[in-house]
Formats: C-alpha cells, structure tokens, sequence
C-alpha cells in the first residue's frame, strides 16, 4: 500500500465532509437502534433522513467544489 496525497484537499471540503459524514452515520445509527427497538416508524424515518442527508452531501459537493 501507498501513501496518499492529501494536500490537494482544501479545509472547507473537508470540513463538510466530516460534518456530513457525522450526520448520515448518527442517523443511520439511530435508524437501525429504533428497528432493533421494534419503532418501525422512527426507525424508517431516520434511514430516510440518512438517505437525505446523503443525497445532500453529493449535492452540496457538486455545487461548491
């Protein structure tokens, strides 16, 4: 394995990263918690935010960088 050249990332694409990348794993984690919990609304309701959150992320991507 390589190293990887990271120098090329500016700090706001990173830092949207990290942001969206928090979001979409803390609603994917609460969706599958709520299913296991057997709150089938709740639990579809956060995977569908997950899911938004990350057509968001692409969006957002795409339009600034």
């Amino acid at each position: 394995m390589g190293e990887v050249d990271v120098t090329e990332v500016s700090p706001e694409l990173f830092i949207t990263g990290i942001i969206f990348i928090m979001l979409i794993g803390s609603f994917l984690s609460l969706g599958v918690l709520r299913f296991f919990q057997l709150r089938k609304k709740q639990g579809g309701m956060f995977m569908g935010l997950s899911a938004l959150s990350f057509i968001m992320l692409i969006v957002v991507t795409n339009a600034w960088f």
